[in-house]
């Protein structure tokens, strides 16, 4: 992609149908290669923002404290304003009290309470494949992938059984849409119902507290206080995001790169490659939070480029995550990849809380695949989520044939 190609104006980043209507690693590799570090032009609804594409400047930018993720750390979000949840939800809290609250989160992924979990991952992961084996054809996201996050988040949490349907759709309505006639209004909604339904929650284990993990925050102290109902609640919806979205569209792009690629699913089933290594490649090539979006706080320079206080600045993982600098032919499926030091936990002070539960459902996912399934087949055209900040697919039409 030469310079005369490379047109900057040519695709909106605020536009889900853009991720889903073009070739977007190749638009990526020639931003990569001319224009690391360019200003993205307003449209008719939202303001100018600076986009950041290289591996190197996205780790380091994850540590600058010119940087602040309090306005928001999605796009949709930091280009209306301020995130509401600023200060309060630990991704997007800086400095200090950023670091106090991580803390207290942090209790609630000790190796007792995440030993526990991760067992019931591993069970409940094999029942649902092994139930689907042999059926003629079937919605993997929906009868496999949706199961599995959801209900690891929500045993950590201790959410009645009962109420995880709910919080599921809530939550896939939160942050992405499987068609372009899902409204702004929709996704505030379901983003509403999930703190509201925390809120309740988080009350009522402060009135009856036990040994779960909600209730172990909703008795903790941050800077000498009780967290209010509102930053309880917050924090457990970061929780739900960080848990569902990214595990799910993971697994469902796990399945699909295997029947693309069946020599890397013979590296598995013949044991030339680990889980351990597969599950890394699928979370760097799937990236399913394609960016992170930040404020500066202070004037910085980068490749050139001024880029003033309060200026907003995405940092695209999509492209970091297929970094020729970096990866070695990033677009080959290689579940064999060493090393693979991908961005899509982030890095730095909001390293994804989550990391570890996230790999055990993939480890989990795929040991169960190569138990139970001997050949996997695309039985249709898989429907791609509809979003700016997640890639990846809602439906994926399979069969899997025994063992």
């Amino acid at each position: 992609m030469s310079q005369s190609d490379l047109d900057l104006r040519s695709l909106d980043l605020t536009d889900p149908a853009t991720f889903i209507e073009n070739d977007v690693h190749e638009f990526w590799r020639g931003v990569r290669a001319e224009r690391p570090v360019y200003w993205h032009e307003p449209t008719d609804r939202n303001p100018g923002f600076w986009v950041v594409s290289r591996y190197a400047d996205i780790q380091s930018l994850f540590h600058n404290a010119a940087l602040t993720s309090v306005r928001g750390n999605v796009l949709d979000v930091v280009l209306r304003g301020d995130d509401s949840a600023g200060g309060s939800m630990l991704a997007v809290t800086d400095g200090p009290r950023h670091r106090r609250l991580r803390n207290v989160l942090f209790s609630a992924f000790t190796p007792r309470v995440l030993g526990e979990v991760v067992e019931k991952v591993q069970q409940r992961t094999t029942e649902l494949v092994s139930t689907v084996v042999g059926l003629d054809t079937f919605d993997f996201a929906a009868e496999v992938a949706e199961q599995i996050p959801m209900n690891t988040i929500c045993d950590l949490l201790s959410i009645p059984l009962g109420d995880r349907k709910n919080l599921l759709q809530w939550n896939k309505m939160a942050l992405s849409s499987g068609h372009a006639d899902g409204s702004e209004l929709d996704a505030l909604s379901a983003r509403n119902e999930i703190v509201l339904y925390f809120m309740e929650l988080a009350q009522e284990r402060r009135d009856h507290p036990g040994s779960d993990v909600i209730s172990m925050l909703a008795t903790a102290e941050v800077e000498d206080r009780p967290l209010t109902l509102e930053e309880l609640a917050v924090n457990c919806y970061s929780l739900i995001l960080g848990g569902d979205e990214t595990s799910r569209i993971s697994a469902i792009c796990a399945v699909l790169a295997l029947i693309e690629n069946p020599d890397q699913w013979r590296a598995l089933q013949t044991g030339e490659a680990s889980f351990e290594s597969a599950a890394e490649e699928i979370i760097r090539w799937s990236t399913p939070g394609i960016h992170l979006a930040r404020t500066a706080v202070e004037d910085l320079e980068l490749h050139g480029e001024t880029i003033r206080k309060g200026d907003i600045v995405t940092l695209w993982n999509i492209s970091a995550n297929n970094d020729e600098a970096v990866f070695d032919e990033p677009r080959r499926f290689n579940v064999s990849r060493s090393p693979n030091k991908h961005l899509s936990f982030g890095h730095g002070p909001h390293y994804c809380l989550g990391a570890f539960l996230g790999r055990a459902e993939l480890r989990a996912l795929l040991s169960a695949l190569v138990d139970h399934v001997g050949r996997m087949e695309l039985r249709g055209t898989p429907r791609p989520i509809y979003s700016n900040f997640l890639t990846g697919y809602e439906s994926l039409p399979v069969h899997f044939e025994r063992r």
